[in-house]
């Protein structure tokens, strides 16, 4: 029966030794793994988004590409397509 009062005036030792478990994680800090994510998470993010920024500013200040001129054999090859006939034949 004295054995049931053993731990009247304080806690187990086992708990005792969770109360240090859970004041040890409070005291380090941010987890170092989150840290990390949030670093790589950040630097892919900046670099979308510049992309995307860089992307918008080329299309406003570049001029439009200049398309390649078309041969004059690809041109007759058209006109005689669509029924009209090259001139000096």
């Amino acid at each position: 029966m004295e054995d049931d009062f053993e731990f009247a005036d304080h806690s187990p030792p086992s708990f005792q030794n969770m109360r240090n478990v859970v004041d040890d994680v409070e005291a380090k800090g941010f987890n170092p793994g989150l840290i990390v994510l949030l670093v790589v998470g950040g630097l892919v993010l900046t670099f979308l988004i510049g992309n995307y920024v860089l992307y918008l500013y080329a299309q406003k200040t570049l001029p439009p590409k200049k398309k390649k001129p078309v041969s004059k054999k690809k041109m007759k090859r058209e006109r005689l397509k669509q029924g009209i006939s090259a001139p000096g034949e």
